[in-house]
């Protein structure tokens, strides 16, 4: 039988994939900003073989370490915060970011990177982190670590937008090569 981390580490990813990129694996239906009611969530979970209680699905939410997912206030209803490769909407205002954003990646990126800047790929949003920490942490899952700086302050003053998650992730349509530094690690 599977331990406990093992589970929620598991309902966390399949979560992820179901919240942020394909709700039709289980036959769910997100509205223009993300949101799936809790309840229509939960039935899907159990009709594709994955029973999921409501406080599993609440552990599940509380436990992630980079608080991928939230509730609504009234708990009716559950998102991803960010990350998405669906079309959907976050809603969030645009926001005034801090001086410096960092963004962790692996070497091998590095050439394309400093050629084309960094974009959103198939998400949203090029995602930044506040902290080298984060940004090192994220960059250390794709292989040797590369960690960039960017020039969040000059790139707001240029006209560029800023969104900051419900995770203190920031967000920003693309970030050209003329706002990045290579930090050394």
């Amino acid at each position: 039988m599977q331990d406990k981390n093992t589970m929620t580490t598991a309902r966390s990813k399949f979560l992820s994939l179901v919240l942020r990129h394909s709700p039709q694996t289980i036959g769910l239906k997100l509205d223009s900003a993300g949101w799936a009611r809790t309840d229509e969530l939960l039935a899907c979970l159990a009709r594709s073989g994955r029973r999921t209680s409501l406080e599993e699905l609440q552990a599940v939410v509380a436990d992630n370490n980079k608080q991928r997912f939230a509730f609504s206030e009234d708990g009716s209803r559950i998102r991803a915060n960010q990350g998405h490769s669906i079309p959907i909407e976050l809603e969030l205002a645009p926001q005034q970011p801090p001086v410096e954003l960092y963004h962790g990646t692996a070497t091998r990126f590095l050439d394309a990177i400093f050629r084309e800047g960094l974009t959103r790929q198939s998400r949203h949003h090029v995602h930044l982190s506040a902290s080298t920490e984060t940004a090192a942490a994220v960059g250390r899952r794709h292989g040797k670590l590369a960690l960039l700086r960017v020039d969040a302050a000059r790139m707001a003053a240029d006209g560029h937008v800023f969104y900051c998650s419900d995770n203190g992730v920031w967000l920003t349509d693309a970030v050209p090569v003329s706002y990045l530094a290579k930090l050394a690690v």
